[in-house]
């Protein structure tokens, strides 16, 4: 009798890349693939906060290099993709929010969040799907989304917005990427702590909120991410396309 085997989570001889991967989830998703073998790039906006995650992770014994960077520069992201190239693997978790009322919402904060949440992660997501394409790879790229992409919340009609047309474009690129083997998929996590919620965090009542509509009764951390990641990056979901992987503790199960 032949037994089935479980297909690779390893990474190894692979190259990603992953943009906003100097913090929070971003590098807590850059340290998963190194840890699965990949040689992870990090792209972010500041050179001295690259050089000290390259520098610990160096020390861990990753192999990492930096790369000064912005999702929200089209032309400059297509530019860095191609001298970066070949990619396995491209992971986006930059992001941005500026949470107020829907009444309240600034048109310059709603061209802020989408620049960088969809406009920035539609162009990046296409810049790498070319360059996969052309060198022939069989890639993976994963977009970090939100929860917030499947349901509404509290003052956050703008970042709702954005990440629920993330999840229509992964759909629909991953359609047209099925034919090349490139798959296109989101993560979708609940309040995780990072330096991007840590606004959220300050305030007992939004707290309350968040405690309350998770079911396992924690918030998120960004090792609940890593996993994640590294599925989705490697051969284990091979057949894993245009699909959203929440990591909300149950928040959306009602």
């Amino acid at each position: 009798m032949k037994l089935p085997v479980t297909p690779s989570f390893s990474l190894e001889g692979r190259r990603a890349l992953v943009a906003g991967g100097s913090s929070g989830i971003g590098l807590g998703c850059a340290v998963a693939l190194a840890e699965a073998g990949a040689h992870v790039i990090i792209m972010a906006r500041r050179q001295e906060q690259l050089d000290d995650v390259a520098a610990a992770m160096t020390k861990a014994g990753h192999s990492v290099e930096v790369h000064v960077g912005d999702v929200g520069d089209i032309k400059g992201m297509a530019a860095a993709v191609e001298q970066l190239r070949p990619l396995d693997v491209f992971v986006n978790s930059a992001g941005l929010a500026r949470h107020a009322p829907a009444t309240d919402t600034d048109p310059a904060d709603f061209d802020a969040v989408m620049n960088v949440n969809l406009r920035g992660a539609y162009f990046a997501s296409q810049a790498v799907a070319k360059a996969m394409i052309a060198d022939g790879r069989q890639g993976s790229i994963i977009n970090i989304s939100s929860q917030m992409a499947v349901v509404g919340g509290i003052d956050r009609a703008v970042y709702c917005a954005s990440k629920h047309a993330v999840e229509g474009f992964t759909k629909s690129m991953a359609i047209e990427m099925g034919p090349h083997w490139i798959r296109v998929n989101t993560i979708c996590p609940t309040f995780i702590r990072t330096p991007l919620t840590e606004q959220t965090f300050s305030q007992p009542a939004r707290v309350k909120w968040i405690e309350e509509k998770i079911k396992l009764g924690r918030v998120g951390e960004v090792e609940d991410i890593m996993g994640a990641v590294q599925f989705l990056a490697s051969d284990a979901s091979s057949l894993v396309t245009g699909a959203a992987l929440l990591i909300d503790g149950g928040w959306t199960a009602d």
